[in-house]
């Protein structure tokens, strides 16, 4: 039981994980109004679309936000969650903390998104930096409503965009918050990692 328990826990961890990040790269191509023709954005809306489409029939969007991607994965943590904690302790554990620490887990995935953008930016300005290549446009575009407001008090210096550099340091701060807060709380070390995706 022990080692089906391992290998559940690791699959809900990482293809939920991935499943998550979907949902989150596709709630955050609305918000960067980026190009959905793109191969890669055809991609996440084919694998978003068959769960968020009917989802958005009952959680309308607000204040121009896609709520139902909020919602999803919110939903989708809060139930794997759940799954993991019952199969190690036979119990379930409370919604309401469990959606707390859930919501964590997701800043934390949101985090790993930025970092991951943030490198396939940061490379291909060096290696291809005219590249038209479906992942580099579409991480440029999914970067650029962060990057604008730092390139208006902080403009390209001799060519180069000191943005990223300062999103990195930004998103490494939240980082060391969120990391600090999950400490306080004990969830790296506690039984408590099993109901949050991120950490």
């Amino acid at each position: 039981m022990a080692l089906a328990s391992q290998i559940f826990n690791h699959l809900a961890q990482t293809l939920g994980g991935l499943y998550i990040i979907a949902v989150i790269l596709r709630f955050c191509l609305q918000l960067a109004r980026a190009d959905f023709y793109n191969p890669i954005s055809q991609g996440i809306v084919s694998v978003t679309n068959p769960v968020l489409i009917p989802l958005r029939r009952i959680i309308p969007s607000m204040f121009g936000l896609d709520t139902a991607s909020i919602i999803l994965v919110l939903l989708i943590q809060l139930v794997l969650g759940e799954i993991n904690y019952f199969i190690y302790f036979q119990e379930f554990y409370n919604p309401l903390a469990a959606l707390a620490f859930g919501a964590l887990g997701l800043l934390k995935l949101c985090i790993y998104t930025l970092y991951g953008i943030g490198i396939v930016v940061m490379i291909s300005s060096f290696v291809a930096p005219h590249s038209h290549h479906p992942i580099i446009m579409l991480s440029r575009q999914l970067l650029e409503p962060l990057a604008r407001p730092i390139q208006k008090i902080i403009p390209p210096m001799g060519g180069m965009d000191l943005s990223l550099f300062f999103i990195f340091i930004c998103v490494s701060v939240l980082n060391m918050i969120l990391e600090n807060v999950a400490y306080q709380l004990q969830i790296p070390h506690t039984g408590l990692s099993l109901l949050v995706i991120g950490f």
